[in-house]
């Protein structure tokens, strides 16, 4: 039997297919926890400007009470009411009876606090505990916390999700006899196999989701090399200026990745897919437990 019909009569038994398990399997390990919080915090910021209204407090404003002070008498006060701060900036609402938006910088320390227009009183603060967990969020899914390193971090890690996608793809092939079987989940069987089964058969009808996620995932975190791609294919000149194909194409990286079009019913189908990885993930490393620690634990767990 020749390589090629092994490959469509029992793909099992290729070294090829083995050592992309191998690929696949320790990829999926090392990126487990990575994958969980991207999805989940991702899946949830499919909803950023939802989220973002729901959290935006009623605006606060103050009882007339004399005339308005000056914006360098709010500045005299809310120095005073934070002593050693300096005032960095003064934001006035439309409404002039609206609390008055005032940050403050002491060496690292900023604070954003909200004064009354007319008595110089701190109200509050002017971000609100809601709008703060949000932006954690976003700041948690875009750059993991650390600013431009986190940001190239999730790149790479894009495109492993990426080459997760591709040699899951290759490996689920299971034969010509039996790859129908693999497209579905199967009833009556015993809880192992039908974690098996949910791995496969929704591996094979996300796929296309798990590489569009991490493709443009790469592409939002290291940018540098898709454009390197474009200008060498397509060169920039002043006849094409804004009218390049691959402008178009790496405008659309960007755009699929938030899933920010097609209304409710787009938004709910992303939020959906962007949890995939993390079923997947769970599926698998069950997998993993059962065929490899619990035979490696001996008979008394495996018992």
């Amino acid at each position: 039997m020749t390589a090629l019909e092994r490959l469509v009569r029992q793909p099992q038994h290729l070294w090829l297919r083995r050592a992309l398990f191998q690929v696949h399997l320790w990829i999926g390990i090392g990126l487990g926890l990575y994958i969980v919080v991207i999805c989940v915090t991702g899946s949830v910021l499919v909803y950023r400007n939802e989220l973002y209204t729901a959290a935006t407090p009623t605006p606060i404003i103050a009882a007339v009470a004399g005339e308005r002070l000056t914006d360098d008498r709010l500045k005299e006060r809310a120095v005073a009411a934070y002593p050693g701060y300096q005032v960095t900036n003064l934001f006035r609402a439309r409404n002039r009876d609206a609390a008055v938006d005032i940050w403050l910088k002491r060496g690292p320390e900023t604070r954003k606090r909200l004064f009354d227009p007319y008595t110089g009183k701190d109200v509050g603060d002017s971000v609100s505990l809601g709008i703060r967990s949000v932006s954690w969020l976003l700041d948690l899914h875009d750059n993991l916390l650390s600013g431009p390193v986190g940001r190239t971090v999730n790149g790479f890690c894009g495109l492993l999700v990426t080459v997760l996608g591709l040699t899951g793809l290759m490996i689920w092939w299971p034969g010509i006899q039996r790859w129908r079987r693999s497209l579905t989940v199967h009833r009556r069987v015993g809880w192992k196999r039908l974690n098996w089964d949910l791995h496969s058969a929704i591996g094979f009808w996300t796929v296309l989701s798990v590489l569009m996620f991490g493709i443009t995932g790469a592409y939002l975190g290291i940018p540098g090399p898709f454009a390197a791609v474009v200008d060498f294919l397509e060169p920039s000149t002043d006849a094409n200026l804004g009218s390049r194909l691959g402008d178009g194409v790496l405008y659309w990286l960007a755009y699929a990745h938030f899933g920010r079009f097609g209304g409710r019913s787009t938004k709910l189908l992303w939020a959906a897919l962007g949890l995939v990885p993390v079923v997947l993930f769970v599926t698998g490393a069950l997998m993993w437990w059962n065929r490899v620690l619990r035979r490696d634990a001996g008979p008394e767990l495996s018992s």
